[in-house]
């Protein structure tokens, strides 16, 4: 069963919580839908890329480079990147969707909840949500309708035909490897519509998100670089673990260690 659960006073009303200072909970995610509010800075700062599933498109932030591989977080839980993507922002509370209708969740194994009285209520004493919490709920409502507009423009781009494979060539040490499941706009296919095709797009106002994926994807050298850095750390403490002492001292004190002796005939 999933940890993150919508909240609820009859699950929550004894919780508290802390605010949350590291990411390493994202660092399994490769991939993070993105709304439409936060596309333009997504787009100067990260790679991004379509994703179909189930017949939804949607626009994410491409984190890493193999399934379950976040390259922006680092050893330490710090994010690395210059933009953090709305809906990481607000841990340990997220959305949930019922339908096509947002709900508000807690990741109920995120630690930073509480059942000794530290930390911030997460309901108010006459049994309504908190201050802070409500405050928490106004971001992500917000970024659920803006998510879903962001996928409603993916729609329109995806229908017109210019959303084509993106297929992502890495050279490893065993032989090159192709990332798969990706797309991105065919730049071509786009300045070769036809009138009605184009003005489609412009009256349904998704222009922008076209050209801010095609900016974007000038993003993915950073992401090699990442890669490349992530790859070196890792092969780094391998090393380090191998690494057998040159001599092995007893684990008791049976040697005389007589350093009066030393240098002495």
């Amino acid at each position: 069963m999933s940890s993150i659960q919508p909240i609820s006073r009859a699950r929550h009303a004894g919780l508290r919580w802390n605010r949350n200072d590291s990411y390493n909970f994202s660092s399994g995610r490769n991939l993070v839908a993105l709304a439409a509010a936060e596309l333009l800075r997504a787009a100067l700062s990260l790679p991004m890329t379509f994703v179909e599933q189930g017949g939804q498109w949607s626009l994410c932030a491409l984190l890493g480079l193999a399934p379950g591989q976040n390259l922006y977080v680092g050893p330490d839980g710090r994010w690395i990147g210059s933009y953090i993507p709305a809906t990481l922002r607000a841990h340990p509370f997220h959305l949930g969707w019922e339908g096509v209708n947002a709900t508000l969740s807690l990741d109920e194994d995120s630690g930073l909840l509480f059942d000794d009285g530290s930390g911030e209520p997460i309901f108010d004493t006459s049994g309504d949500l908190s201050e802070p919490v409500r405050k928490v709920w106004s971001f992500l409502s917000a970024t659920a309708e803006s998510l879903l507009a962001l996928e409603a423009a993916c729609r329109v781009l995806a229908e017109v035909g210019v959303v084509v494979p993106w297929p992502i060539t890495l050279q490893g040490t065993d032989g090159t490897h192709t990332v798969s499941g990706l797309f991105q706009i065919d730049e071509a296919a786009l300045n070769a519509l036809d009138d009605e095709a184009f003005g489609r797009l412009r009256r349904a106002g998704v222009l922008g998100v076209a050209y801010a994926q095609l900016l974007s994807m000038g993003n993915l050298a950073d992401l090699g670089k990442l890669a490349q850095a992530r790859a070196e750390f890792e092969a780094a403490e391998r090393a380090r673990a191998e690494v057998k002492p040159m001599m092995t001292l007893p684990d008791d004190s049976t040697i005389d260690w007589d350093w009066s002796k030393v240098g002495k005939t």
